[in-house]
């Protein structure tokens, strides 16, 4: 089960427990949000499609975190002119784990609810793996001999 929303002029696809980050939504964080332009919900059996938006129809998530995405460089340059501009910008965002769908007033899926701290994404970083040294040093590898044939004069 799937849906389209659009929120901040973009589209998501989502499904029940998923977490996505939007453009910010002035909400506190923990609280309910509902998303109402929904383009389409796909159920697993039937598709449910707009024109251009569905009616009646609603995706309820929770608010995670209100926080930055990273930083962009703008950098401006028009060569031969010595004009250079750099400039830095980081867009405000909302983090947002999407709980249930409606339809006509009914739900159509439900989300297990999860811990605040198993629904936030987390990456482990790995330690990069040693090189492992087993070259000799040049010097003590030995040349490869070079055979002469002696030629007797007479």
């Amino acid at each position: 089960m799937y849906a389209v929303v659009q929120s901040g002029g973009k589209q998501y696809r989502v499904t029940p427990g998923q977490i996505i980050k939007i453009e910010k939504i002035e909400a506190d964080v923990d609280s309910a949000v509902d998303i109402e332009k929904v383009l389409m919900i796909h159920d697993g059996k039937e598709g449910h499609y707009g024109q251009p938006l569905l009616e009646n129809a609603k995706i309820v998530g929770r608010v995670v975190e209100q926080s930055r995405a990273k930083k962009i460089i703008v950098f401006k340059k028009k060569r031969r002119q010595n004009y250079r501009r750099k400039k830095g910008h980081r867009q405000h965002q909302t983090v947002l784990q999407v709980s249930e769908f409606f339809l006509g007033g009914k739900s159509l899926g439900k989300a297990e609810p999860k811990p605040a701290s198993a629904a936030q994404e987390t990456t482990v970083k790995k330690a990069p793996k040693q090189a492992k040294t087993t070259a000799e040093p040049a010097s003590t590898k030995a040349a490869p001999e070079k055979k002469t044939e002696k030629t007797e004069t007479k």
